[in-house]
């Protein structure tokens, strides 16, 4: 990974200028970079990392491993493609050990996760088996540590 993505995943909202010092190259050349890694696909977008718990927002996040059985000419690819496309997942990957594809699903609560497996993901051909488990505390994210605040004393051993 270069120097320049580094810095970026870091924290996406330094100035070209703070980017230049850093790494060295020009604005200009900060700025050519971005735009060809955005163009050709490397950097895909830019992201806020957020506790929502702090925002106040009805959201839950869970993680669901997914065994499947390709069909022929509906690979693990096609499958993945179809899923990703459904705007719960928000993460889809396929995986090694014992889950083929491994989702991260949001929704506004524990219910609407159910029912999104149950209805959606389930029912579907290819799906043999699903695990879901649910995030019930984040503590870092994204490479952010985001649960230090507030401790609760019951936490503490």
């Amino acid at each position: 990974m270069t120097k320049l993505l580094k810095l970026l995943c870091e924290d996406a909202r330094l100035s070209l200028e703070q980017l230049a010092d850093m790494t060295g190259m020009t604005t200009e050349e900060v700025a050519s970079e971005m735009q060809r890694m955005e163009d050709d696909g490397t950097i895909l977008g830019y992201r806020a990392v957020v506790d929502w718990d702090k925002a106040d927002s009805d959201m839950v996040e869970s993680y669901i491993d997914l065994k499947i059985a390709p069909k022929r000419n509906f690979g693990y690819d096609e499958f993945a493609e179809l899923v990703s496309q459904m705007p719960e997942v928000k993460s889809c990957c396929l995986m090694s050990g014992g889950s083929d594809i491994s989702l991260v699903v949001q929704g506004k609560d524990f219910k609407e996760i159910a029912l999104f497996v149950g209805r959606r993901l389930a029912p579907m051909e290819s799906v043999i088996s699903t695990a879901t488990r649910f995030v019930l505390k984040t503590y870092k994210k994204q490479g952010r540590i985001i649960a230090g605040e507030n401790r609760d004393e019951r936490e503490t051993f």
